[in-house]
């Protein structure tokens, strides 16, 4: 299954997260590339994972629901969830990302 004949159930939202998650029971930080109810697009070093591998995630303090690896592009891959994110977390998070983007940038004066 390519990653271009998966039909979406729910709008995909971008995100830029580094997120601690779980792959064949090792730690790895991932990106959160996007996120939607059903599942999301995370990007790592390639061989971070396989298709068909089980993956738990923690995006912001919130555990996202388990999840699967549909398919995988390099260094990309998409998570399948089992269970669905509630739309309202899914702001939350959203609004959490526009908020530290539009904080202002301090620099350390050496």
């Amino acid at each position: 299954m390519s990653m271009h004949s998966i039909t979406r159930a729910s709008q995909r939202r971008p995100m830029s997260l580094t997120v601690k998650s779980r792959v064949r029971s090792r730690v790895v930080y991932v990106e959160l590339v996007d996120l939607s109810e059903g599942g999301c697009k995370i990007r790592a070093k390639p061989g971070f994972a396989q298709v068909g591998d089980r993956v738990t995630m923690k995006v912001a303090g919130i555990n996202a629901p388990l999840g699967s690896i549909a398919w995988v592009d390099g260094g990309l891959a998409g998570v399948a969830f089992e269970g669905t994110m509630h739309p309202a977390v899914i702001d939350y998070l959203c609004s959490q990302q526009q908020t530290r983007e539009a904080a202002p940038q301090l620099r350390r004066m050496i």
